[in-house]
């Protein structure tokens, strides 16, 4: 990943560096005490793939929890939910995972009533895929204090039908709400997440994630003792980034952490702010309306100068700023509070998702520090539905990944798991197809579409870039941390669409294999 094309037929390390590369036998010869040699038996070798963006706890909970990610149907889903509330003792909670009424042919949302039903003696959140929605019962209704009367929270919508009543539908900070008297995870439920997280990225190939997940838990210094208790020597080797939500800032101060490194496997990010919410459910702060709901425009999480305070506040103890923004406002308000407060020298700002980027910030992006984190699968998620909510016109400067990386925008790669897969595969084989395995099309905004070097770049040089660590990750070459993907094929010479049923043979951190599948046939 120097430059496009480049390739080496062996590799040498030491202590987990890069030593040098090159020729078997030039190395074999240059390097005469070598106490191991691995054979990759004709498997191909890429820098360790890093997701810029994700929830590792989270997506460890969707593993242990009801997924409702998969359901195409309303009827099904209510089946599972059913099912499960069956389980339950009277009073636990039901709590589900992933629901998208936008796989639904009559696109159903369902209301508190019909959950009540399902499980009449049982509080019920169920979170949208998008993490910006979630549908509540009655009984989870009443003892968050949401009623008739209950105002909207700032940045989020309680919805009501045409009598003002609560329908279970809440938006955006509504939901934590509810979210807010949920019994707390244990500290072993929450280790047990992050161990299901870690294997099951490893076992993608994934040598690393940036992670949001320390203001969800139980407070900073609970979930942050989460990370060093399962990412250490003992149990896994994984290079995890952790993002600090504003909201624990003073925590981290106060404990007397900083931007950086805390050990090899773990550092600390940027302060993450949310500008915006999804264009799911319709809380993407919009320039103009919705297309196909004309009285929104979407939901600021913070005010204009409050945004600004808060990157303010990131830059008062010298670290940059990560701000989700999906809509073309937020965007804007993003990158004003980066231009009235720029990042320290040698960092890098991040804005998470950048789906819609108008021509005129696109200039002014390529002004800042700056690293767009991508999501390529949004693409096969999103689409068709999606033009339905902006329109032909929004629609040409949306999910724009090849003019921004043309214009000299810095991007990274992410899935953004669990709201989609975390399988780096999955989000390169999506940024070079821009369409589903089943689509004949070809492809969603078809201009659009990455070259296979860079749909992997972004899972390489483009996530280390995103963190200050170009020079140390996303390249093989010496000096560089001995983090690897192994694949059973080379995906910059095979067909696009069977980009996913490559297999990953190994993957090695810090020298190690954390895992390995190289003596097992596919």
């Amino acid at each position: 990943m120097e430059h496009e094309k480049d390739s080496t037929e062996a590799v040498y390390t030491e202590k987990g560096k890069i030593v040098a590369i090159g020729e078997k036998e030039s190395l074999e010869r240059n390097y005469s005490i070598i106490e191991r040699r691995i054979d990759l038996k004709n498997a191909v070798m890429f820098p360790g793939f890093t997701d810029s963006h994700l929830h590792m706890i989270g997506l460890g909970e969707t593993m242990l929890r009801l997924d409702l990610s998969a359901f195409k149907d309303a009827d099904a889903m209510k089946s599972a939910l059913a099912e499960k509330a069956s389980m339950l003792k009277e009073g636990q909670w039901l709590i589900g995972e992933g629901w998208n009424e936008n796989n639904f042919a009559d696109r159903k949302i369902f209301h508190k009533a019909e959950l009540d039903e399902i499980a009449p003696k049982n509080p019920i959140l169920l979170t949208r895929i998008c993490r910006h929605a979630a549908l509540a019962n009655s009984i989870a209704l009443d003892e968050a204090g949401i009623h008739k009367d209950t105002p909207d929270p700032s940045g989020g919508i309680i919805v009501r039908d045409t009598n003002g009543e609560e329908t279970g539908y809440l938006l955006d900070q509504a939901a934590d709400l509810v979210k807010a008297v949920q019994p707390p995870v244990s500290d072993k439920e929450l280790k047990k997440a992050l161990d299901s997280a870690v294997y099951h990225m490893v076992e993608k190939g994934l040598t690393g994630g940036h992670t949001e997940d320390l203001n969800y838990y139980g407070g900073f210094h609970r979930t942050f003792q989460a990370f060093q208790d399962v990412i250490n020597d003992k149990q896994w080797k994984f290079r995890a980034n952790l993002l600090v939500h504003h909201e624990v800032l003073d925590d981290f101060r106060q404990l007397g952490y900083e931007y950086g490194p805390v050990n090899d496997f773990l550092s600390f990010g940027a302060v993450k702010i949310f500008a915006d919410g999804a264009l799911g459910g319709r809380t993407a702060l919009l320039r103009h309306p919705y297309n196909d709901s004309p009285d929104t425009s979407g939901v600021a999480i913070h005010s204009k100068e409050h945004l600004k305070e808060l990157v303010k506040k990131a830059r008062d103890i010298n670290m940059p700023a990560a701000i989700h923004t999906i809509g073309d406002l937020a965007l804007e308000y993003a990158v004003e509070a980066l231009e009235a407060h720029p990042v320290p020298k040698g960092k890098k700002d991040r804005i998470i998702h950048a789906q819609i980027t108008p021509p005129d910030l696109i200039d002014r992006l390529k002004a800042l520090d700056v690293v767009l984190d991508l999501q390529p699968r949004f693409v096969l998620s999103d689409f068709p539905w999606v033009q339905e909510r902006l329109g032909s016109a929004r629609l040409s400067y949306s999910f724009a990944w090849k003019t921004l990386l043309e214009r000299g925008v810095e991007c990274a790669g992410s899935s953004d798991a669990p709201i989609e897969p975390v399988d780096p595969l999955e989000g390169i084989q999506a940024a070079i197809t821009r369409k589903n395995q089943n689509e004949t099309h070809s492809g969603y905004l078809p201009e659009q579409k990455l070259s296979p070097y860079e749909a992997v770049s972004l899972y390489t040089t483009g996530s280390a870039k995103s963190i200050g660590k170009e020079k140390e990750m996303g390249k093989i070459a010496p000096g560089y941390a001995a983090d690897f993907t192994i694949l059973d094929q080379d995906i910059f010479n095979i067909c696009a669409d069977d980009i996913i049923k490559t297999n990953v043979k190994g993957t090695v951190i810090d020298d190690e294999f954390q895992y390995n599948n190289l003596n097992k046939n596919k």
